[in-house]
């Protein structure tokens, strides 16, 4: 991802954040199966140094795990936060994979399931009747 525009359009959709970081996903609904991933981190990660060092770690973390676990024709945004920098790196695989599982689990897949396979609905419950109630003592 290298636009403003759809580095925008997934701050708008589903996020998780932790620690160190915060991960935005965001199904782009088009026909096209190919997962983009961007980076960013702010300045108050700390100086370029920090910022490029903090966006290379989340780069080898997402390469690591993306291929396994992103969804098809999805968008993923990494954002580093102060903390990205010196954690260890297996903090920040540890909390990359419970972004993805909470994200990846979220939301449906994008296989449609004919209407014959789906359960059928559970019909509601009938609200109480009131002439079945008790009488409050007072």
């Amino acid at each position: 991802m290298k636009t403003r525009k759809d580095f925008l359009a997934a701050a708008r959709a589903e996020k998780w954040v932790g620690p160190v970081m915060l991960v935005q996903q965001r199904d782009r609904e088009d026909a096209s199966p190919e997962i983009r991933v961007g980076f960013t981190a702010s300045k108050k990660v700390g100086n370029s140094v920090a910022r490029n060092r903090a966006k290379r770690r989340l780069r080898a973390i997402s390469a690591e795990l993306l291929p396994a676990s992103a969804r098809e024709g999805h968008d993923y945004v990494w954002i580093a936060k102060r903390g990205a920098v010196k954690a260890p790196f297996w903090k920040l695989r540890r909390d990359a994979t419970r972004a993805l599982e909470r994200l990846t689990a979220a939301q449906p897949s994008r296989v449609s399931v004919p209407a014959s396979d789906t359960p059928a609905e559970s019909p509601r419950a009938a609200p109480p009747d009131p002439s079945t109630r008790q009488a409050d003592a007072s």
